[in-house]
């Protein structure tokens, strides 16, 4: 985008990631803090939540359960193997903005409890919060694509071969595993990774830089980032500066 940084001054875009970050952590610690409470509130009552508030297909008054279903389980290893996941791919998601989280979150839940409630054939009711999982991953692993930002890419290629044996799991075969309400998610989550991706204006041109000084010649396009040269705004390795510079390697 042609940031620049005074000479002397931090990268703002480190530090505006720091403190994404570190707000992210809390919004993910009481979110899933939140699906834990409801788990001893649904345990108490027999689980008559989730069967009360799940997923059952085309049943109309299921319909709303879309929202609620996510944060009810059936037992406590349903609810146990579906945290740490929801924290770590949460986190990954989040760290880039909460407001936009939240929004893919929204969406994740629909379009995961809307293919159970199209699709499935049983009777069965749904519920979990492995279907924003699935969501999270797949916006993880194609963010960076959309975004056209280093750091999320390389982020986005790891959990891809990491987490590849998600794919496995949203898909017709496991048995006693709602794989409609994982594809659905997953969906959701590839679908956000491209509403929700960052907009750059075609041309966008920063304000006027320095004047030539010491490490830029006069007339030369290149800006100077603490005292070091970077790519001109529109320039194809100008994003490509901005994230290493972002990590200070230059």
């Amino acid at each position: 985008m042609g940031e620049r940084n005074r000479v002397g001054a931090g990268p703002v875009g480190s530090e505006q990631m720091i403190a994404e970050a570190r707000k992210a952590v809390f919004v993910m610690f009481a979110f899933v803090a939140f699906v834990w409470l409801v788990q001893l509130a649904n345990f108490a009552d027999g689980y008559d939540l989730s069967r009360d508030y799940g997923v059952v297909s085309r049943e109309p008054g299921a319909l709303p359960h879309v929202l609620s279903a996510p944060f009810l389980h059936w037992n406590w290893a349903h609810i146990e193997s579906n945290s740490g996941p929801l924290f770590v791919f949460g986190f990954l998601a989040a760290y880039r903005g909460v407001a936009r989280f939240l929004a893919l979150s929204l969406l994740v839940a629909v379009t995961s409890g809307l293919t159970v409630w199209i699709f499935e054939q049983s009777a069965a009711n749904t519920v979990g919060a492995s279907g924003l999982v699935y969501g999270y991953f797949g916006y993880v692993v194609v963010r960076g694509l959309f975004d056209r930002h280093l750091i999320d890419s390389l982020i986005g290629v790891v959990m891809a071969a990491s987490f590849a044996y998600l794919l496995t799991v949203a898909v017709p075969g496991t048995p006693g595993v709602s794989w409609l309400g994982h594809l659905g998610g997953l969906i959701g989550g590839l679908v956000g990774a491209w509403l929700f991706r960052n907009r750059r204006p075609r041309g966008d041109v920063p304000g006027p830089g320095p004047a030539a000084g010491p490490g830029r010649a006069d007339g030369d396009p290149g800006q100077l980032t603490q005292g070091k040269p970077s790519a001109p705004s529109g320039h194809p390795r100008a994003d490509l500066h901005k994230e290493l510079r972002d990590l200070g390697l230059l």
